[in-house]
């Protein structure tokens, strides 16, 4: 018998945002599980980030050199490279504040309010800390968590619903993301006034 996983761009952003909502509710009884909500919240701002970025093609979310070599291949009429890489992290946050988010006449690009351009960059250096840990001993102060994983929310909420630029033409995709992204924010949110 044979058993396959199917994913996509929307599935994968969408999942990472369940996953987030599952974990948010278990870190007032289990503050290990912030890092389950850090992995997977990076997960999916990335994706949402991809979604609104994405356009017609892959280029605007691809690494300048899979992007130049993705022309390339056009231009020439020749093989496409087949080994695509995703452009990085805060090379995709840059660009959601740039003019590659204005593909169409309602788009808009993202303008961070508050903290949420720290928030996001300290998302990244988290992330990176738990995915590529070091051995070490290390204590993580667990207050300012809840603010940073509401501000990314919130980047999330404006790529899927605000920027103009995410088409979801499966409904049920859009409202599997917005359960999860309000579930998100209310465990969230309920820990940061615990944390206070």
């Amino acid at each position: 018998m044979e058993i396959w996983f199917r994913t996509n761009e929307f599935e994968e952003a969408i999942l990472s945002l369940e996953k987030v909502a599952e974990s948010s509710k278990l870190i007032l009884e289990d503050p290990s599980q912030w890092r389950w909500v850090v992995v997977a919240l990076h997960n999916a701002v990335q994706g949402f980030m991809v979604l609104a970025l994405r356009g017609s093609n892959n280029l605007a979310v691809l690494s300048p050199k899979s992007a130049s070599e993705w022309m390339e291949a056009y231009q020439n009429s020749t093989t496409y490279p087949k080994n695509e890489k995703l452009d990085t992290f805060l090379n995709l946050y840059k660009k959601i504040k740039g003019d590659r988010m204005i593909q169409f006449g309602y788009s808009k690009k993202f303008a961070p309010q508050g903290s949420q351009g720290w928030s996001i960059k300290k998302l990244n250096q988290l992330r990176n800390e738990f995915i590529h840990f070091i051995p070490k001993g290390w204590s993580l102060e667990l207050s300012g968590m809840p603010q940073i994983c509401v501000d990314c929310l919130d980047i999330i909420s404006f790529l899927g619903w605000d920027s103009g630029n995410v088409i979801w033409c499966d409904e049920s995709l859009s409202l599997r993301a917005k359960e999860a992204f309000e579930l998100s924010q209310k465990r969230l949110s309920k820990a940061k006034v615990k944390y206070e």
